[in-house]
């Protein structure tokens, strides 16, 4: 059975990481974050150490990297395959995931979660709490596709978008990179590189 997890960043969203790893096995977790720099401390029941210095030594068996901000997300998830440290995926027990998905390394998949057949999922994505992927649904590199977000079939999100809380998405629509959905929001149209959309139907802002 999988050991000691390291997960990079120890806000909110580590702590789900933290939770999600020991329903999937994981028998410890221990957190390292920028903030430890000055001294180990804790959140909870785990502790926290700095980064970079101690986590390619710590006795690890993996990595996760736990940060919401899509840009350092890359940066870190790079930073721990230029080290050849082993960097996984966790995927809740609870979540529902077609035997035809694909999931890359570095993402997560928080419980209550719907994947479903020939979705693909991206390096360092994160499917939030209850969202829903149809089929042939494509999420690119460290998105974020957040709690209660239901995309239709055939739906593709560029790199780094962020859609919030709650958002629909009818099928066949095309989302581009760098794209934030306002929370609620209703898109029925296709959304180009960089937009910030809100509202029902979707509209750019």
């Amino acid at each position: 059975m999988s050991r000691r997890l390291g997960i990079i960043g120890a806000g909110g969203h580590g702590k789900v990481a933290a939770d999600t790893a020991l329903r999937c096995g994981w028998l410890e977790v221990v957190f390292f974050d920028g903030l430890a720099a000055e001294g180990p401390y804790s959140i909870g029941h785990w502790d926290v150490l700095d980064v970079p210095d101690n986590a390619d030594n710590h006795d690890c068996d993996a990595f996760f990297v736990a940060i919401g901000n899509a840009q350092h997300r890359r940066t870190w998830c790079e930073w721990v395959l230029s080290k050849s440290l082993p960097l996984i995926s966790l995927v809740d027990p609870s979540a529902v995931i077609s035997s035809s998905a694909e999931i890359a390394e570095g993402v997560l998949v928080v419980a209550g979660s719907v994947i479903n057949v020939d979705a693909r999922v991206g390096r360092g994505a994160i499917i939030n709490t209850r969202a829903s992927l149809d089929h042939d649904c494509v999420i690119g590199d460290y998105s974020h596709v957040c709690p209660a977000v239901a995309l239709g079939g055939e739906v593709t999100v560029g790199e780094g978008s962020w859609l919030g809380i709650g958002c629909q998405v009818k099928q066949c629509i095309a989302i581009g990179s760098a794209v934030t959905v306002g929370a609620g929001a209703t898109v029925v149209s296709d959304i180009q590189d960089g937009l910030t959309v809100v509202g029902t139907p979707a509209r750019s802002v």
